[in-house]
């Protein structure tokens, strides 16, 4: 610029976002640059008018400028005697300045107050040219990075689809293929699913594949065990909570409705909700709506509901314990989980299927099931259910060398008397079943389910965790279960 409008000062500025201050980004005194500085506007005479918009010429510094300024003071003490002060102008909004000074006076005239603001105006031109410019750069880089991501949310929704979605769920008795065929026949609509069964029987797998297969599948999938959590948590858990909702809210949490919009919420064991719960749940099914804990904002409850429970439900309303309107919100499609010792063969396809998997994980492709093996699985009653099978193979490749696993290796005893079931006939063994005691009269469910912690602490020599373990359930399910047979 120099050819132009010569120069022994050449400064360039900013307008801070205070609109207080021009900062100096770039400064060239003598062929060397100078760094940055910041100069108060209503410590100059000369800046407020730069901010205005205006063209800024000073002919003699010395009898223009106010010694009484800090940056007036400043320029008359570097030997500054003409200045051309031009604003950086976009739109209409200043956003900066041009300085042009020299140590001689009148160097500068009214005729170079048309050159500086064309030097200005190429400048800022320059500006929006080069802001465009990384725009663009930066609008090819995020639309790459999309396709990327759209390619990565492709692959990951393959993989949700391989590893959650009904063809990775294997059985073939009658009972179990019953409820098969009706989750996946609720699975495209947007209806409430009621998930009955034992613990252990698989009701989140199936929770998962009707998220899978439904609307929502490329919405989240939220899970929450309502009995994991105490009653003074569960309310927050579900709903959130604002900052100083009580002691201990330093933070707004955003609560399992909140999180699952526009996916699916799976309440597990849905029967342990405390009462008060039970309401402010039975409010957002009908009104589809909610408020966090200690707030006033209403929130849409945009979830498609799946709950399931171990516990007879009915039982529990004709009891005074579950409300009956909620029970009927719940219920308003209901699919049952037959019990693992009622599902005959399908003991030894998933059997088969945890030993591949598991022995794929550990190095131990070549592992398989004896025959002693196989009709110990068979023999055994299951009470922990899929989840205690699991583990039990879990164990038994963990303690093989490769080749066979052996009966001893599964760590389960059958109970004395106990045969092995007999597959499930169609139309025989209804999801209602029970298994015989050993004196052929019926058992019900809560009384198996206390037999069956009642053994696995007597086996554990009555260590908790690992009786929850041989089990195949959780410390905090076990523990409920203990509490509700009274066996703490």
């Amino acid at each position: 610029m120099r050819p132009a409008l010569d120069f022994d000062l050449l400064g360039v500025s900013r307008l801070r976002a205070s609109g207080k201050e021009f900062e100096r980004i770039a400064t060239v005194v003598s062929g060397r640059t100078v760094a940055p500085k910041a100069f108060a506007i209503d410590e100059s005479s000369i800046l407020p008018r730069m901010r205005e918009g205006k063209v800024v010429l000073i002919r003699d510094a010395q009898r223009e400028l106010d010694s009484k300024g800090v940056v007036d003071r400043e320029i008359l003490e570097s030997g500054i005697r003409s200045i051309l002060l031009a604003p950086l102008v976009f739109g209409e909004e200043v956003v900066g300045g041009m300085l042009f000074a020299k140590r001689r006076p009148s160097w500068y005239d009214e005729s170079d107050r048309e050159i500086v603001r064309a030097i200005a105006d190429a400048l800022v031109l320059a500006l929006q040219h080069q802001r465009l410019a990384e725009e663009q750069q930066r609008a090819a880089v995020a639309e790459a990075t999309t396709q990327q991501l759209e390619k990565r949310v492709q692959s990951l929704r393959g993989a949700l689809e391989e590893r959650f979605g009904f063809d990775t769920i294997q059985g073939r008795s009658p009972a179990f293929t019953t409820a098969l065929g009706q989750a996946k026949k609720v699975a495209p609509t947007d209806t409430t699913v009621l998930l009955t069964g034992a613990s252990g029987t698989g009701k989140e797998v199936l929770a998962r594949a009707i998220h899978q297969g439904s609307t929502r599948a490329d919405g989240p999938f939220v899970a929450i065990n309502c009995a994991a959590l105490p009653e003074t948590l569960i309310e927050s858990e579900l709903f959130g909570h604002e900052r100083g909702a009580f002691t201990g809210a330093d933070r707004l949490k955003r609560g399992r409705f909140e999180l699952a919009a526009g996916g699916t919420l799976f309440l597990d064991e849905v029967g342990e909700l405390a009462p008060a719960v039970q309401a402010k749940l039975l409010r957002v099914l009908q009104e589809r709506s909610y408020e966090r804990v200690g707030g006033t904002q209403t929130l849409s409850a945009d979830v498609r509901l799946i709950a399931a429970t171990n516990r007879n439900l009915e039982d529990a309303v004709a009891g005074g314990k579950f409300r009956e309107d909620l029970f009927y919100r719940l219920a308003v499609f209901r699919v049952h989980l037959p019990a693992l010792r009622e599902r005959g063969d399908d003991i030894l396809v998933l059997a088969d299927r945890f030993v591949r998997e598991l022995g794929s994980r550990m190095g131990k492709a070549d592992v398989g099931l004896s025959r002693e093996a196989r009709d110990l699985l068979l023999a055994y009653h299951w009470p922990g259910n899929i989840r205690e099978l699991q583990n039990a193979i879990e164990r038994a490749v963990i303690l093989s060398d490769g080749g066979l696993i052996t009966a001893a290796q599964l760590g389960v005893t059958p109970a004395a008397g106990k045969v092995a079931p007999a597959p499930p006939r169609a139309g025989g063994i209804q999801p209602d079943t029970v298994a015989a005691q050993d004196d052929g009269a019926p058992e019900g469910l809560p009384e198996m389910e206390k037999r069956a912690v009642v053994e696995a602490l007597k086996r554990a020599k009555g260590n908790k965790s690992q009786a929850a373990t041989a089990l195949g359930l959780s410390r905090t399910r076990f523990y409920t279960l203990m509490r509700r047979y009274g066996l703490q």
